[in-house]
Parts: structure tokens; C-alpha cells; sequence
């Protein structure tokens, strides 16, 4: 058989600038696992060889600084980088020699500014500490810092009570990370991994906008590697195409997996599993607009055993009369063009129908007269989830479900964990503007395998795509023009019930 590489669509290409690991478990070693499993193809600047393992760091020998200077050029003329991590600087030399050639090139940066060992050493100077702050974090499109480098770069001093993660201290700390801002670097993602509370949290800020991203803390000593592989994977998921949010979610997600997956190699701080891209809810972090919103989530009631199925979204109850005696349980009422008295009645009329035929209606958007008239649930899009009064529609017990398409969504959702999700659009569609790509089978796929709770797929769908969407991971199928443009609306149902049945 011959093969057309010319038909092979090459993967992007990362850099991983930082020391080496002997032991596997950080530096170059972890970024190569990550990145590899991330679907990359990694490329390596070695600035140090270590002598360690998983009980600390013995000896450090920097790279001759020609040496590094010629590893940079010869990548640069064959294997140009779509993003670089950034990791261990050993000398001031080298933090010059990066920054310049962070000067010739448009690539994406990761600076993971790794200034002492875990076990305490020291790996740069307080002369290379300033060429980092003036010379590669005004280049760096994220910064990760710990607390600990977070008071050395930030030129303040949140306090080391910051670890205990108290509700009063989060102003220093997000004080702090504006003053990493405000000193050059384009956005900055505070690692919350140190202390002992019940979630580890991240704060990330690029001066206008802000989030925290919530996980259960995992008590385990084989956490060694772990900013190495976080900064490595938000490089390699922001070379694959996703945005910085979404990289940022994404690659908290795979180093919670490693953690929770590790091995516990070695007699000290083992270091974490590489398992490719995540694929269990559990690993996925809660975005938050603050850091008191992740530790107290909200949880809303399950929609039962029955699978969504064939979930339509009609404008009308009477879309309900016609519908619903086919078997179909779940189902949406989208109304846009009413207002006042006659949306009210549309919506009592519609939960009245759905009662009678014990069925699961959701109401879009109008969370207010579905709270007031006792509907089973809403559905709400991100922007609608922020200005509705989700704490009443919870006490009430009012199924939510939400919309999301990308992992920063995701991951907004997950701080909610609401009854159902509607992922999508996964084609394109005609019934509603769109503001994002579809995502596609294999983009469904990914995002679904991170929901925590039954998912219907959205957007334009038809019956041809219910295998592949099964395949996917949808338990339901949202599904509008298909079914209300069609000749005969009942007849198009039955054939969408056939398939699922």
C-alpha cells in the first residue's frame, strides 16, 4: 500500500524550552509526555542538565549559553513553534538569550517561572529573576506562577497565609496578579496547588477579565511535575486551536487527571500519570467568577433514568398536543416572539400539556414564569445562567439544563452541575445566530466525555447523524428545523423515534 503523506495534516509543533529530568517526573521529560499525549509534536531546548529524583534536587549544570543559543536557531530554521512553554532558566545568560529570541518570533508563550526546586533549591539568581520580570514576561501570553514565585515576580507580598485559601486573603492575591499584569505580562494564572484545604483553587486575570477554577484537593505525594506538565499542556492545547480560557481549562483537567491516575513511584514526591486527553468529568475544574462561588456550588435535581431521547424545541404549547402522544418525554419551549400576558399564557399552557402527559418540558430562557408556575425545568445559555436567580430555581427544584460549547462553558456549568446539558452547535444551523464553529462529531466527543450529567447534542442535526452522535456520547437530541420545517412534522418525529428506539 503506498502512502500520500502530502494527504496528512501535520500536527502543530510546540516547544518546551526548560532543564531535564533524569527521574521523568518534571522539566523536559513532563512536557514530552504531556505534549505528546496532547497530540503535538514536541520539540526540546535543554537549558540544564539536574541531577534528582523523586526526594529532591542534587545538582544542577547549566547548558553553555552557545549551546542554547544554537538549539534555538536550529529549531527555528527547520521547526518553527504555533507555542512555546517556558520552564527552567538555569542562569541570567539564558533568561537573555530566550527573551531575545522571544523578540523574532509570534508564537504563543507558556512562561512556567520555575525559580526554586520543590524541595527548596534554588535554580536562579535574583539578577536572573529580574531579567525574567523585564525581559520574557512582557512576552508572555500567560505566566503560571505559584504563590511562592507569585510574591517574588509580583514585587508584593500576599502572604504565605494565602495557602490556607481564606476568603478574606483572595483581594491580596488577586492584587498581586494584577500587579504581575500591570508589570508586563498579558495574563496570569495563579496556581492554587499548595496547602491543605478541601479545593485546590487557580486564579486567572489578564486585567480586564477574571476567573477561578475550582477542584476537589487530592491528597497524594506523587504531585512531582505537576506546573511542568500544566503550563506544558495549556501550550499544546493553544497550538491545537483552542483559546486561552479553553486552554486553560483544558490543561487543569489533564494535569487532574495525572493526579488522580499516578503512580507512586519512587520514595518521595512521585511524579503524575500521562494518560492522553482527559476523559472523565471528575477531572474537569469549575470556572467561577469568584473564589467563595467554587467552594459552594449549587446542585440541581437529576432528570431520571429515562435518556433524553428525541428532545424538540418548538415556539408553541400547542407543538405539545401534537408531539408528545408520539412518546416523547422531554421537549423545549422556545418562545422569542412574545412578551407579557401572552408569553405567560403560552408557558402555562405548555406546562399544563406537559403535565397531562407527564413529560419533561423545559422552559428557554424565561426563568421567572417557570419558577412562578411550577414548570420542570429551564434552559439557559451562559449569558442568561449569570443574571438568573439560580439559588431560588434550585430551592424550588427545578430541573437546569445549560448550554455549552467550548470547555470554558464547560467548565462555568460544571460549577452549577445542573440536571442536563445541551452541547453544541455541532453543524451548522439556521435556527439560531452562531457566534462559534460547530463543533463537529469529534468535538462533541471530546466535550462530552467531560460532562458530568446527561447530554443532548444541538445543531442542525438530522436523523442521519443519530449514529455517529450515539457513538459520541449523546444521551438526547435537541432538534428544532428538522423537525418543524419538515412536510409532515409527525411523520418526520416518528422517524427520529424509529432510530432511537
Amino acid at each position: 500500500m503506498t502512502h500520500h503523506s502530502s494527504h496528512v495534516v501535520p500536527r502543530p509543533i510546540v516547544w518546551t524550552i526548560a532543564g531535564s529530568d533524569p527521574g521523568g517526573g518534571a522539566g523536559i521529560q513532563a512536557d514530552l509526555k504531556t505534549m505528546t499525549g496532547l497530540g503535538v509534536h514536541a520539540c526540546t531546548v535543554i537549558t540544564a542538565l539536574t541531577v534528582q529524583n523523586t526526594t529532591g534536587v542534587f545538582r544542577v549544570a547549566p547548558v553553555a549559553p552557545d549551546l542554547l543559543r544554537e538549539q534555538l536557531a536550529a529549531l527555528a530554521a527547520d521547526l518553527p513553534p504555533a507555542a512555546i512553554k517556558i520552564g527552567m532558566l538555569a542562569t541570567v545568560e539564558h533568561v537573555r538569550i530566550v527573551a531575545e529570541f522571544l523578540r523574532q518570533t509570534d508564537a504563543f508563550v507558556v512562561c512556567d517561572p520555575v525559580l526554586n526546586a520543590t524541595s527548596g533549591a534554588r535554580l536562579l539568581d535574583t539578577e536572573g529573576r529580574q531579567g525574567l520580570i523585564e525581559g520574557i514576561l512582557p512576552r508572555a501570553d500567560v505566566v503560571t506562577p505559584n504563590l511562592a514565585e507569585l510574591e517574588v515576580l509580583g514585587g508584593t507580598s500576599p502572604s504565605e497565609a494565602i495557602v490556607i485559601q481564606a476568603e478574606p486573603l483572595k483581594p491580596a492575591l488577586e492584587e498581586a496578579a494584577a500587579e504581575l499584569v500591570r508589570r508586563g505580562a498579558r495574563s496570569v494564572l495563579v496556581k492554587g496547588g499548595h496547602g491543605g484545604t478541601e479545593f485546590s483553587q487557580d486564579y486567572w486575570t489578564n486585567g480586564h477579565n477574571a476567573f477561578w477554577l475550582t477542584s476537589p484537593r487530592q491528597h497524594i505525594r506523587h504531585t512531582h511535575g505537576t506546573g511542568c506538565t500544566l503550563s506544558a499542556a495549556i501550550a499544546a492545547a493553544h497550538a491545537l486551536g483552542l483559546t486561552l480560557p479553553d486552554a486553560l481549562v483544558l490543561g487543569k483537567a489533564y494535569l487532574n487527571q495525572g493526579l488522580s491516575r499516578g503512580e507512586n513511584l519512587g520514595r518521595g514526591h512521585g511524579s503524575l500519570a500521562h494518560h492522553g486527553w482527559p476523559d472523565d468529568a471528575v477531572d474537569l475544574p469549575w470556572a467561577t467568577p469568584t473564589a467563595a462561588a467554587g467552594r459552594a456550588r449549587l446542585v440541581f435535581p437529576s432528570c431520571g433514568p429515562a435518556p433524553l431521547g428525541l428532545y424538540p424545541i418548538v415556539d408553541r404549547a400547542a407543538w405539545l398536543e401534537q408531539l408528545l402522544p408520539l412518546g416523547i418525554t422531554t421537549i423545549q419551549l422556545r418562545v422569542k416572539d412574545l412578551t407579557g400576558t401572552a408569553l405567560e399564557k403560552e408557558i402555562c399552557a405548555a406546562i399544563a400539556i406537559a403535565r397531562r402527559f407527564d413529560a419533561r418540558l423545559f422552559i428557554n430562557d424565561v426563568w421567572a414564569l417557570a419558577l412562578q408556575h411550577g414548570a420542570y425545568g429551564v434552559h439557559l445559555g451562559q449569558e442568561d445562567a449569570r443574571q438568573a436567580d439560580l439559588g431560588a430555581l434550585a430551592r424550588a427544584g427545578l430541573r437546569l439544563g445549560l448550554s455549552a460549547h467550548n470547555y470554558i462553558e464547560l467548565a462555568c456549568a460544571h460549577a452549577l452541575q445542573p440536571s442536563c446539558l445541551g452541547l453544541g452547535p455541532v453543524f451548522a444551523t439556521t435556527t439560531k445566530r452562531m457566534t462559534l464553529p460547530p463543533l463537529g462529531i469529534d468535538g462533541f466527543r471530546r466535550l462530552r466525555r467531560l460532562a458530568g450529567c446527561p447530554v443532548a447534542a444541538i445543531g442542525g442535526l438530522t436523523p442521519e447523524h443519530v449514529p455517529a452522535l450515539r457513538a459520541a456520547g449523546a444521551d438526547g437530541f435537541a432538534v428544532a428545523a428538522d423537525l418543524l420545517r419538515a412536510p409532515d412534522t409527525r411523520a418526520r418525529a416518528a422517524e427520529w423515534l424509529q432510530l432511537l428506539a
